[in-house]
């Protein structure tokens, strides 16, 4: 996990409720290496903050009077960039508008609590992410992308795959954790709508996220986008997001292969994932072998790593991102510690790659 070590995190936090900046305030300002520098009640001040005070991190409500969390960070990628971080209604509304957020240039979220006593657990996450996204490189870079019309309307990548020769690939797989919601907008989008298989996304999102991360990808790809549910096929020209929560396996009924669901109603275990990128990885190969493309983009820890090394030593073909355009270096840096990546590329150039492999693939 990358993690800034030099000094106190300066952090601003921005909501539209004074007793909420004060709490959180006070709550960070007991973290280790955090320091609340300043305060604001919308996003116009947040601005102007950020301008004045420069901030490492900024925590950003959603909903506020006057400029939105949404409109301040646009604004801000494009006038002051900085890694913000939402604090996010669960609801379904707060879910959509979290998404918009990310697509934004947020770089993460973590949920509000429903009631005050889980405020000081909701701090201790959002402490953890401060600390992790602090100073991140990536953040000049995707705020330059983001402002690119031709990011906007998709980047099209290629209008027809062609034919050649390769050995096969059946299935592709994206794992992701923090950053990963925007780092998966660079990649979705510019896949061509003649896609020849399936694609599985493991982002690593709390439950009642996932959903609305499967919708927003869905609005502005060529590709269906869908939230999986058991009894989906994974077929060419499909997206299928795993659900927050559960686990994803893999069934093969006759030439085709569908996913299933487990465990959705169990608690996580502490310092787990569900769903995992490795687990999902290992489901993978008892149904696909070899014949697997695995991808693993920005996020904090090593989640993936085994398991894209596991497809790289079967014969299959292996992309982490590149720490230039990852939010966190966790999970790609744990994945080319091993020798498990074939390929490492900065995140505008992986929707490419991953047309160019499958070009060559007679299929």
């Amino acid at each position: 996990m990358q993690v800034n070590t030099i000094g106190d995190v300066k952090t601003l936090v921005v909501d539209d409720s004074a007793l909420v900046r004060s709490l959180i305030t006070r709550f960070l300002n007991a973290e280790k290496g955090i320091k609340v520098i300043g305060k604001a009640k919308d996003g116009l001040e947040a601005i102007e903050q950020i301008k004045k005070l420069k901030p490492q991190v900024v925590t950003m409500d959603v909903e506020m009077p006057n400029m939105d969390g949404i409109s301040a960070v646009r604004k801000i990628m494009r006038e002051c960039p900085v890694s913000v971080i939402m604090l996010s209604a669960h609801t379904t509304e707060g879910a959509k508008a979290t998404m918009e957020a990310l697509a934004a240039g947020a770089v993460d979220f973590v949920p509000k609590p429903t009631n005050s006593a889980q405020l000081g657990s909701m701090v201790k996450e959002l402490a953890a992410k401060i600390r992790a996204v602090a100073g991140s490189k990536a953040i000049r870079s995707i705020s330059t992308v983001l402002s690119k019309p031709a990011y906007r309307a998709g980047m099209d990548y290629a209008s027809a795959l062609p034919v050649g020769a390769r050995k096969k690939i059946e299935i592709v797989i994206i794992g992701s954790s923090t950053g990963g919601p925007a780092a998966l907008q660079h990649v979705i989008p510019a896949l061509p709508a003649n896609f020849p298989v399936g694609i599985v996304i493991v982002q690593h999102i709390p439950k009642g996220f996932s959903e609305s991360l499967a919708e927003h990808l869905n609005r502005r790809s060529k590709l269906e986008v869908i939230h999986g549910k058991t009894g989906d096929e994974v077929v060419p020209g499909r997206v299928i997001v795993a659900p927050a929560g559960c686990e994803l396996g893999f069934v093969k009924r006759g030439s085709s292969v569908a996913i299933k669901l487990s465990d959705c109603d169990k608690p996580v275990p502490p310092a787990d994932f569900r769903p995992s990128v490795d687990r999902v990885i290992e489901a993978a190969i008892k149904v696909y072998g070899g014949k697997i493309l695995g991808v693993l983009l920005t996020g904090m820890g090593r989640d993936g790593a085994k398991g894209l090394l596991k497809i790289r030593k079967l014969g299959g073909i292996s992309i982490a991102e590149d720490e230039s355009t990852c939010v966190v270096f966790g999970m790609p840096a744990a994945a080319i510690s091993l020798g498990a990546a074939l390929k490492v590329l900065p995140r505008n150039k992986i929707a490419e790659e991953i047309v160019n492999i499958l070009s060559s693939i007679e299929f």
